[in-house]
């Protein structure tokens, strides 16, 4: 008798306290392919999130809110779960270009999302 194949899950461990989570549904803006964490920001004319971008001029450099599943939209925005609170783990999250750990919690603190 041959050996069962095993298979393991991992799931992604996002959540790290029992804060209440405020989940919403935000249009995730074309061209990006982003993961569960991603620290998302909001454009300011079209209300479309974006990985949030410190050089950013649109709006999108301010930290909003947490992708709460991997989404691609390289053929067109798509809405996905955002978490507006909660505790997350700060390993479990993505960044874009300048933004840093300490600043995405710093910016976040105030819209009730902890990162621990």
């Amino acid at each position: 008798m041959a050996n069962p194949e095993r298979k393991y899950y991992q799931p992604s461990q996002l959540s790290a306290g029992d804060f209440p989570i405020a989940m919403d549904t935000g249009l995730i803006a074309t061209g990006q392919t982003l993961k569960r964490g991603a620290v998302l920001g909001q454009v300011t004319a079209s209300k479309e999130y974006l990985l949030c971008k410190v050089a950013a001029e649109d709006g999108s450099q301010s930290p909003m809110a947490i992708l709460d599943q991997d989404i691609d939209t390289t053929d067109g925005a798509k809405s996905a779960p955002i978490r507006l609170t909660g505790q997350v783990l700060g390993s479990q999250l993505t960044f874009g270009e300048g933004l840093t750990l300490a600043a995405a919690k710093a910016a976040l603190r105030p819209l009730c999302l902890f990162i621990r």
